[in-house]
């Protein structure tokens, strides 16, 4: 029985860094702050983001994150000197993207989203635990767990940052740092221990220009993260078949399709 219990985290300690997250959004939904205009203005440039307390809070949710899963991994007792910053990708990008969405959601939907992200930050919390150990019972259902959840939080920040009306020199660099974080770890998650970082700047750099190029389109939110899931997901999974000694022709045939699909989904998707 204990050596079952060994491959979860503290329950204690989970509960305490959740509600820590928690408690962090629900203050950017109660304190009301004025707002603040970052200006930034040169010759043919001018730059003017508006910043709020619920934009600090946001920030320090999603150090809250890391610090706090560091802080769960340090007592697993297969981390040994196995280093940790892999584990702290994801949830520090959950943690940012969903305080950046709760700030987008109107006051009837912004508790049932919070109480999405609990659920969510938890899972994510438990799923990276599990991940540590490769012999763990659950760690298959948690790697496809980790990977799912990270083509959703793709899915919900592009999102967001078209539902935002985000200026194009604030969407394409955000685009970018995010499809490289997320395909860095899902790359990470095949099981080969490996960081392959150029396939992970190619492919942000890919998504980043698909972005650029659809940002003036009349696309709806959905449409136009629809049309970045699609490359960011055949990308990583035409990488990890390479990987494995697939055939090129073989490996491209399923991420050519999803892209395909995609693409025709976010077309006629009104």
């Amino acid at each position: 029985m204990q050596e079952s219990h060994s491959h979860l985290p503290s329950a204690d300690r989970v509960g305490i860094l959740v509600a820590s997250i928690l408690l962090t959004f629900a203050l950017t939904q109660i304190v009301q702050s004025p707002r603040l205009t970052l200006i930034i203005e040169l010759p043919g440039f001018y730059f003017a983001y508006p910043l709020t307390i619920g934009t600090g809070m946001t920030i320090l949710a999603a150090a809250l994150s890391a610090t706090g899963m560091s802080w769960l991994m340090h007592e697993h007792p297969a981390l040994g000197k196995k280093a940790s910053i892999e584990h702290l990708l994801l949830p520090t990008l959950a943690t940012f993207v969903i305080g950046a969405s709760l700030a987008l959601l109107p006051n009837t939907a912004w508790w049932m989203g919070f109480f999405v992200s609990a659920i969510l930050i938890t899972s994510v919390f438990l799923a990276e635990y599990i991940a540590i150990d490769p012999s763990a019972p659950m760690y298959a259902f948690a790697r496809a767990g980790l990977t799912a959840v990270a083509y959703a939080l793709f899915l919900i920040l592009t999102n967001a940052l078209r539902f935002s009306g985000a200026r194009m020199f604030l969407l394409v660099p955000v685009i970018f740092i995010a499809a490289m974080l997320i395909s860095l770890r899902v790359l990470r998650l095949d099981g080969t221990d490996r960081w392959d970082f150029p396939w992970a700047i190619g492919i942000g750099i890919v998504c980043m220009q698909i972005s650029a190029g659809l940002h003036y389109w009349a696309l709806t939110p959905l449409q136009f993260g629809l049309a970045l899931i699609g490359p960011l997901y055949g990308l990583t999974a035409l990488n990890t078949s390479l990987a494995e000694n697939v055939p090129l022709r073989r490996a491209a045939f399923g991420p050519v399709l999803i892209v395909a699909l995609a693409w025709i989904w976010a077309i006629f998707l009104r």
